[in-house]
């Protein structure tokens, strides 16, 4: 972050090189709607945070620290979706196929380390995917 400035913030998590590099391979051919999402950015949203001043982002970081997040644990993705409609897509996402409840845990955690840092409870529940576009 630069010092004073605000930035748009969210807590993650990323996709490992192997996983991304294979499915940016599998996805390639796809002609996909929208501003295509590029595939060094793909992660697992587990809370956005919105912009955020440093001071912020500090205390966000400090409660997360404080998190019990516990052990590594697989994932794996498939099933694609669309928004609003398949037919007339914007927004191109894949789904959690395992590891989901991990992931509930995970943002569970982050919600917790939200509150705890100042920011406001978070109004959407939490729908685990990986946005392509």
């Amino acid at each position: 972050m630069v010092e004073g400035v605000a930035t748009r913030i969210f807590v993650a998590v990323p996709l490992p090189d192997e996983v991304r590099m294979a499915l940016a391979d599998r996805l390639e051919p796809l002609d996909m709607p929208g501003k295509v999402v590029p595939p060094e950015n793909w992660h697992i949203t587990l809370r956005f945070l919105g912009w955020t001043d440093d001071v912020a982002y500090d205390r966000m970081l400090a409660a997360l620290d404080g998190a019990d997040l516990g052990p590594p644990f697989k994932m794996l993705l498939g099933g694609m979706g669309a928004f609003p409609r398949p037919k007339s897509a914007t927004v191109i996402w894949l789904a959690v196929t395992e590891g989901l409840t991990r992931l509930e845990e995970l943002a569970a955690a982050a919600e917790e380390a939200a509150q705890s840092a100042g920011f406001g409870p978070e109004d959407r529940p939490f729908r685990a995917h990986l946005t392509l576009s």
